[in-house]
């Protein structure tokens, strides 16, 4: 019987494959609006049935979910009861932000006739259209299917909760949650042309660390993967100094996260690059100063909660530039809390 991490990475292919069915018919379609009138001819011809296509497309997607995901439970050995079951209908019709897809797909015509406005040919604005109309339909597709598998989830009580499963090549953001469960009721979160799946997982198969190499399913381990890169790739993914402070033994989610929040600030030798993240209460740095001013007799030792960080937090690179060797590198990384 196949791992779910196979039957995970087999539906996503069969996923990426209906979207591109519908694909397919919007690049054929697109050829037929008249160059004279785009508006007239997408709304009494091209339009509606690129509706049509993407509509059937998100059928396909969703009315997949639930074999998808009894399929997991059954290679995991879970009871195959289901209370309910998706309504694939129900997930068509409609864009992911809630608007009509005919609303949505317009946005291509609207770009075409902007960049004629702006002076572009008309072969040129037609195909600056139709490279939206393509991403924005194959999205609309594939999104279908993923909130499909959610409600999919909720029907069967077996399933607990859903592993990040990462597809390579990957940015660091989700390098870092790869492998990470999450609760069955938890959003998934993704960037702009993110392909992480998300896949079911049981309540024997939680806490066992699945996202680990070497353990079941044998999902993409962050460490694993980033040791496997070059160096080139290493930097262009998690950037020179950040995949620096990882080859150094920085811990990946500090060095990624801290980026989020990175900004710069005057400093004695001139701009500091800093960064916001690990400043709020509950977070690592913030644990790591309140700590620190404890033992210092700086605060008294049940401040808890009241304390407030005074030191801004460095990022890697700022680290690098101010160390004046690898020793003091390493002390100033775990000052910082990107070291353990």
């Amino acid at each position: 019987m196949p791992s779910p991490r196979e039957i995970g990475l087999a539906f996503h292919a069969a996923q990426a494959r209906r979207a591109r069915v519908a694909v397919n018919e919007i690049q054929r379609l697109w050829s037929q609006l008249d160059r004279r009138d785009f508006t007239a001819s997408w709304n009494s011809s091209v339009g509606p049935r690129i509706i049509r296509a993407l509509t059937a497309g998100q059928i396909a997607s969703a009315a997949a979910v639930d074999e998808y995901v009894d399929a997991v439970v059954e290679s995991e050995d879970g009871d195959p009861a289901r209370e309910a079951r998706v309504r694939p209908e129900e997930f068509a019709g409609l864009a992911a932000d809630g608007r009509s897809l005919d609303s949505l797909m317009y946005l291509s015509v609207i770009t075409s006739k902007t960049r004629i406005a702006a002076g572009q040919s008309v072969d040129e604005a037609l195909m600056a259209g139709l490279q939206q109309a393509l991403r924005l339909g194959g999205s609309e597709v594939t999104q279908a299917g993923r909130g499909a598998i959610s409600s999919s989830m909720a029907g069967k009580r077996t399933i607990q909760g859903y592993v990040r499963v990462v597809q390579p090549p990957a940015c660091g953001r989700c390098v870092i949650l790869a492998g990470k469960e999450f609760g069955w009721n938890a959003g998934f979160q993704r960037h702009p042309k993110c392909d992480c799946i998300h896949l079911p997982t049981t309540l024997v198969a939680r806490h066992q660390h699945r996202g680990r190499v070497g353990h079941a399913g044998g999902f993409l381990d962050p460490r694993a993967y980033f040791d496997s890169l070059s160096v080139a790739e290493q930097q262009r993914v998690f950037g020179e100094a950040g995949a620096r402070a990882i080859r150094g033994g920085a811990d990946m989610g500090q060095v990624v996260n801290a980026r989020r929040g990175m900004y710069t600030a005057a400093s004695p030798g001139g701009r500091a690059l800093l960064t916001r993240v690990g400043m709020r209460r509950g977070s690592n740095y913030y644990n790591l100063e309140r700590r620190r001013a404890i033992d210092r007799g700086e605060v008294p030792a049940d401040i808890g909660r009241r304390f407030n960080v005074r030191t801004p937090r460095l990022m890697p690179e700022e680290i690098f530039r101010l160390a004046a060797s690898r020793d003091d590198a390493v002390a100033m990384l775990r000052r910082f809390g990107y070291l353990r």
